[in-house]
């Protein structure tokens, strides 16, 4: 005699709950409708323009000194093409919207943002990265000058603030320190330590004045 509450008693459209093969319909069904969803998604709509690829413009960069010519896509940034194409990967990438300064690199000897620059727009120009600063296996005096006066934590921005002092200096030799603060103001630190930043900017200074060294 069966219970009167067993599940499995009456006709199957009363019965309570899921059978294993109706589970495993219903889980079938649902993974070849999410198939279907992104299939359909992944196709671009009818009469939807079909992106190309950019052609590649030949042009010449000048960097640290040499001369480099390559094929680039008219958007690739400075930046992109420094670290990628020319492993100069001193040169950091971060906002990449010209904001925090960690990509500045001279041109010209002006300091300027090599994310929000064009290599196409910087072709022909000297540019000069943070391995440029070296003379042979030596610190040049900017870099030199951020060691002693301990101006890093993190050492992210470091590039960029080094450049941007190194550029400053090419301009002006003997800054004050209210120049020195407006020579660095497009470098963010998010560590906080400008104070350093500043000592080293004037460390520079006097390094640069040195027998030897300036460059």
């Amino acid at each position: 005699m069966s219970d009167a509450h067993d599940p499995t008693d009456g006709p199957p459209e009363a019965r309570r709950g899921v059978s294993r093969r109706g589970f495993l319909s219903s889980v079938g069904t649902g993974a070849f409708t999410a198939a279907a969803a992104r299939s359909v998604a992944a196709e671009p709509p009818s009469g939807a323009p079909v992106v190309q690829a950019a052609e590649r413009t030949k042009i010449a960069l000048h960097v640290n000194g040499r001369r480099h010519e390559m094929l680039v896509e008219p958007r690739w940034s400075l930046a992109y093409v420094l670290r990628e194409h020319l492993g100069l990967t001193g040169t950091k990438v971060g906002c990449e919207r010209g904001e925090c300064g960690a990509c500045t690199v001279l041109i010209e000897d002006v300091p300027r943002y090599a994310c929000l620059t064009l290599a196409v727009e910087a072709a022909g120009a000297n540019i000069t990265t943070l391995e440029g600063l070296m003379i042979g296996e030596e610190l040049g005096p900017t870099q030199q000058a951020f060691l002693e006066e301990d101006a890093f934590q993190c050492g992210y921005c470091t590039p960029g603030q080094i450049m941007a002092v190194e550029g400053m200096l090419r301009s002006d030799a003997d800054p004050s320190l209210e120049e020195i603060r407006r020579g660095v103001s497009g470098n963010l630190c998010r560590c906080g330590t400008y104070a350093h930043i500043f000592r080293a900017a004037q460390r520079a200074a006097e390094l640069k004045q040195e027998p030897g060294g300036a460059r």
